[in-house]
């Protein structure tokens, strides 16, 4: 993944003056012993601000971009939450727990200093993220510090992103509406142009000398006999386009995501679908939303971030055909009819997450509509399509409502292995009470039919991501037994 943040971790003890300072200094040895990563060891102890800022100024010439602040002891307040003030990056604060032993001179009292501590960076409007149960041994903590690093990596990357689009959105896709304001809030730089730059970009990198390599590549990517030889120095001259594009437009950014107009002028200018030379891209870590879906774009980037994987991005598109539960569902796999759905793009998933018998296709759609009757595909080629590998998944997204609320949603599944018999690139979804949480959740608080999909579990890590955000409306695919406030109770 060429376009995420490489978390560099750091840990700073405190240390209440009135409490043993070798407690703080003993336990953190502890942790960085336990903690099988790489993790820096900052040498000063904060117990006071002085330290403080010492502790910070270690740290940054360390080049840490993360911080994990250890209360070994009680931990002195108002220092240890100017730890997150003055560090440029994530702050995990955590506390330990008492050993065995002495409970004299060895007990160090940092489950009450966990709570003045979030007292404090409340009242200092301050972030920091706080696991589940933040009190523990060396080797609980060390775990948590597992935790926190996918977490860390996507804050890093959002502070740090640009997200570039061409185009308006096509007519009648302004459910995936982007008030920039939640850009902002959430500390992301946008860049907006028309579809016409990037029209004018594309031919001027006609002949570009690296074309013939990124044409083996496609080849090689895709295999003989699943691509039309003669799209490939197109959509290559586009890659190039876009990533010249990302080099040249990042600014002050350290990372890029794009959100372009992909119809219905641009295949007939472009003479081809954009969707391959997007799901490429999309494997390397660098987003490529369809339809100018700038929070969808957004929404696969925290996805990248938090799995560094490969990321897509779906339509919640159509049911499974009660038959094919029937047949190939129910009494297979513990799922309901409600419980399924079939997400469905023309084909910018990455050739990675798709089965074997993914090929570059048509869209038929566009081509329904853009090319004469009964005509064999021209322009519109381009798509990567097949049925999405079967495994788990986790549709989320975060979205700025029309209001100017930043919502979000997360829910994990999997893909089942069950052949759709349709088009685009599609996989037949199954989520428990998807039927209650499309109804509550998606249509409920108006989320678009665009959905992120990381590919594996990741609820725990983006659920954390978005409350360090500061996103408060968080959904989830709640069960039975806990009711959506919308729910009628005698349906």
């Amino acid at each position: 993944m060429q376009n995420i943040p490489v978390v560099k971790l750091g840990i700073i003890a405190v240390s209440r003056d009135c409490f043993p300072i070798g407690l703080s200094i003993a336990r953190r040895e502890a942790i960085k012993k336990a903690y099988k990563g790489d993790l820096y060891e900052c040498p000063v102890t904060v117990e006071n601000e002085k330290d403080m800022l010492a502790a910070v100024a270690d740290v940054k010439a360390a080049e840490c971009n993360a911080l994990v602040v250890f209360l070994g002891n009680f931990g002195p307040e108002t220092p240890e939450t100017l730890i997150a003030k003055n560090f440029d990056g994530p702050c995990m604060f955590v506390a330990a727990a008492e050993g065995d032993g002495d409970l004299i001179n060895g007990r160090g009292d940092a489950y009450c200093g966990m709570l003045n501590c979030s007292y404090n960076l409340g009242m200092r409007h301050l972030k920091g993220y706080i696991p589940e149960y933040p009190v523990g041994t060396a080797d609980d903590i060390a775990r948590m510090i597992g935790d926190f690093v996918p977490v860390a990596r996507a804050v890093i990357g959002v502070s740090n992103l640009k997200i570039i689009t061409f185009g308006p959105r096509p007519q009648d896709f302004f459910a995936c509406n982007a008030p920039i304001k939640g850009l902002y809030e959430l500390g992301v730089e946008i860049e907006e142009n028309s579809e016409l730059d990037l029209l004018v970009s594309y031919k001027e990198h006609a002949g570009d000398e690296r074309i013939p390599a990124v044409c083996e590549d496609m080849a090689k990517e895709m295999g003989e006999g699943r691509y039309y030889p003669e799209l490939l120095a197109r959509m290559a001259q586009f890659e190039l386009t876009l990533l010249d594009w990302m080099e040249a437009h990042k600014g002050a950014r350290k990372y890029v995501a794009f959100a372009d107009k992909c119809w219905p002028a641009f295949p007939e200018q472009f003479g081809f679908e954009p969707c391959f030379v997007n799901s490429r891209l999309a494997a390397r870590g660098i987003p490529v939303s369809c339809e100018v879906d700038i929070y969808g774009a957004l929404s696969e980037y925290i996805g990248s971030c938090v799995s560094e994987d490969a990321v897509t991005i779906l339509d919640i598109n159509n049911s499974v055909p009660a038959g094919m539960w029937e047949e190939q569902i129910k009494g297979h796999y513990d799922y309901n009819l409600s419980d399924t759905f079939m997400g469905f793009h023309c084909g910018n998933t990455p050739s990675c997450k798709m089965c074997a018998d993914r090929a570059i296709k048509y869209q038929l759609i566009q081509h329904r509509l853009l090319e004469p009757v009964d005509s064999e595909p021209d322009f519109t080629r381009g798509t990567l399509e097949g049925d999405i590998a079967p495994g788990e998944i986790t549709f989320f997204r975060l979205q700025c409502d029309s209001e100017g609320t930043l919502r979000s949603y997360i829910a994990e599944g999997e893909v089942l292995p069950v052949a759709t018999t349709s088009f685009g690139g599609i996989g037949v979804f199954a989520i428990k009470e998807m039927g209650r949480f499309y109804r509550h959740v998606l249509i409920g608080q108006r989320f678009p039919h665009h959905g992120a999909v990381a590919f594996g579990h990741h609820g725990k890590a983006l659920f954390e991501v978005f409350k360090f955000l500061g996103v408060e409306h968080i959904g989830y695919n709640q069960p039975k037994s806990l009711p959506y406030p919308t729910e009628n109770p005698w349906a």
